[in-house]
């Protein structure tokens, strides 16, 4: 074979093979650039995150993850919260604290104490998420439930800009049976 055979050979294997990547990694991840403030202290303005697409189809979504969502108010936005409420959960807010199905959550997460207040029942197929900057925030409080067919998946790690590259905490929040 000639050296010019050989190279476009080798030339549309490097592209066929980056292609076949290019679309497995698409189809089980994505990117996003966090936007704004409303995650503040645990996310920053202009992050970009690895997201998880396949999380939820192995598994549920938990209390404390956080998630990227297609907006239920903005086409063609995606929105970065945590999830508080699941489908079946009583979510109380005031007095600085937030509930769920009466256990006060501890948030270590929080830029401050939500100053609203109000109450919710997370209906079936639905999430309630807050951002962390629970009083510069738009999310379940101001616009309702999130429906689970808009989660894109599970944040799994900030990778620009390099200093600030972490991978992402789901705090935990257990709270009592429904």
């Amino acid at each position: 074979m000639s050296e010019w055979k050989r190279f476009l050979l080798d030339l549309l294997e490097t592209v066929g093979l980056a292609l076949i990547m290019f679309v497995v990694i698409n189809s089980v991840s994505a990117r996003v650039r966090v936007d704004g403030s409303s995650m503040l202290p645990t996310l920053r303005d202009r992050e970009f995150l690895l997201v998880d697409k396949v999380a939820y189809e192995l598994g549920a979504p938990t209390r404390g993850d956080i998630v990227v969502f297609h907006s239920t108010t903005e086409a063609d936005k995606d929105l970065v919260k945590r999830i508080i409420g699941l489908p079946g959960d009583s979510v109380v807010i005031g007095g600085g604290h937030v509930s769920v199905n009466g256990q006060r959550l501890d948030e270590p997460y929080i830029a401050a104490a939500p100053n609203y207040s109000g109450e919710w029942h997370v209906p079936a197929g639905s999430l309630f998420v807050l951002g962390d900057n629970r009083n510069d925030s738009s999310d379940s409080h101001m616009w309702g439930y999130l429906p689970e067919p808009n989660v894109i998946g599970k944040a799994l790690l900030i990778y620009w800009p390099p200093p600030e590259w972490a991978m992402i905490n789901h705090v935990k929040l257990v709270v009592a049976a429904k």
